[in-house]
């Protein structure tokens, strides 16, 4: 898939309005941009810790000469304003149906083939953990990576969540706070290549993805990660919502 001219119109606007906003916000502190693929199309596995992590990703990517392309809930592009700008950006919308997901990672797939970058937030969701280490991940990133070839690249971020907490209703300005960005190596995947894509295959390059990532948040972090990775379903939480709390399937 070749960016149109439609697109990198758009994102360009974006830029516009939205890196000033951003840079008034938080100041930056970004790291390991040279761990970026710049041959290849690739794959972005960000940890997710606030509704304002796309923008800090996006911010980051396309100073650095990479359109970020989201794989981003289907309902979001039903939000008036906010949903035209995921299309005209050729966002890719994940439907929570099989045949839906399946659509969607075909999508993300002709991205990469084209030489372009595609975000896949691997934990599927906002972290459920209570202190917002990386939870357990989903297979999405890691059944693409093996499909297509293309490179993981870890990029972990920390200190946005103190301008936007986790499903918060405002911005908290003052005082300024500092956006930081870590890029990871590329996650080796190789031993996982070549054989068929099961469910224990994709369980273990999920579990190295996610452990790459979550390296990475402690560096930034400068803590110690727990010794086990918050599972939401063990914990009996939901895995979508933002009454995540609440018991699995327990109507809200």
């Amino acid at each position: 898939m070749t960016e149109p001219a439609s697109s990198r119109a758009t994102f360009a606007v974006l830029a516009t309005i939205l890196r000033p906003l951003m840079n008034a916000m938080m100041s930056k502190e970004w790291k390991g941009a040279e761990n970026l693929p710049r041959d290849t199309g690739f794959i972005v596995c960000p940890n997710h810790v606030t509704e304002i992590d796309p923008i800090v990703i996006g911010h980051f990517l396309y100073n650095n000469k990479v359109l970020p392309h989201f794989l981003a809930k289907a309902s979001l592009f039903k939000v008036p304003v906010f949903g035209a700008a995921l299309r005209a950006t050729l966002q890719v919308p994940v439907e929570r149906t099989t045949a839906g997901a399946n659509h969607s990672l075909d999508v993300a797939r002709e991205a990469i083939d084209g030489g372009g970058g595609i975000i896949i937030y691997p934990e599927g969701t906002l972290t459920r953990d209570p202190d917002m280490w990386p939870m357990k991940g989903r297979t999405g990133a890691a059944r693409l990576a093996l499909q297509t070839g293309a490179p993981v690249v870890p990029i972990a971020h920390w200190g946005a969540q103190e301008v936007f907490p986790r499903y918060a209703k405002r911005l908290y300005l003052f005082p300024r706070k500092k956006s930081r960005v870590l890029v990871g190596k590329p996650v080796d995947l190789s031993e996982f290549h070549g054989g068929p894509i099961t469910r224990t295959t994709l369980d273990a390059a999920t579990t190295r993805i996610m452990d790459a990532l979550t390296e990475l948040v402690a560096e930034l972090r400068g803590e110690t990660p727990p010794a086990d990775r918050w599972d939401p379903t063990s914990k009996n939480q939901k895995q979508t919502g933002r009454n995540f709390g609440s018991p699995a399937g327990e109507a809200q």
